[in-house]
């Protein structure tokens, strides 16, 4: 068994590492290491407000979606951002880049919890983006609308 965990986890670094290369600069984290990537399928939040004009427009309030890894849920993602993982570990991160339409998020952990999965992730980068985005205007401030999404994040650490 510890010889397959260990062809996964080459398999892993080999193509993440390919993966990176195709990845937008915006977004790069160069000479981090992927230690996971999980699989989000929830809903981005949006609330009605007045925008700076004064116009009534959706504005991006919270993600709310669950993790996925190997099709079984091993966490959560909600407002912070946060995510969660079942084995108690958690990050708390602020964007810091960003790929054209803000599909592909480049996102600096600014906060851990835990001693599991997620202890040491520097980085996070939301990737495969399908959904969640609402534009437009809107009728009443104060209301709210959900967007399904999906997505996934893979989380890195220095070195």
């Amino acid at each position: 068994m510890p010889r397959i965990g260990a062809a996964i986890a080459a398999f892993m670094l080999l193509t993440t590492t390919a993966f990176a290369a195709e990845l937008p600069d915006a977004i790069q984290a160069k000479g981090e290491t992927a230690v996971v990537t999980l699989h989000a399928e929830g809903a981005q939040v949006y609330e009605c407000k007045a925008g700076s004009d004064g116009k009534l427009a959706w504005a991006f309030r919270e993600p709310i979606a669950t993790l996925f890894e190997g099709g079984k849920t091993v966490g959560r993602h909600y407002a912070g951002p946060n995510w969660e993982h079942a084995d108690g570990s958690a990050v708390t991160a602020k964007a810091a880049g960003n790929a054209p339409g803000a599909t592909l998020l480049k996102l600096e952990v600014t906060a851990r919890r835990g001693s599991g999965t997620l202890a040491d992730i520097s980085t996070v980068q939301r990737i495969n983006t399908v959904g969640g985005k609402l534009d437009g205007a809107c009728d009443k401030a104060g209301t709210y609308r959900s967007i399904p999404y999906a997505a996934d994040y893979a989380f890195l650490r220095k070195g």
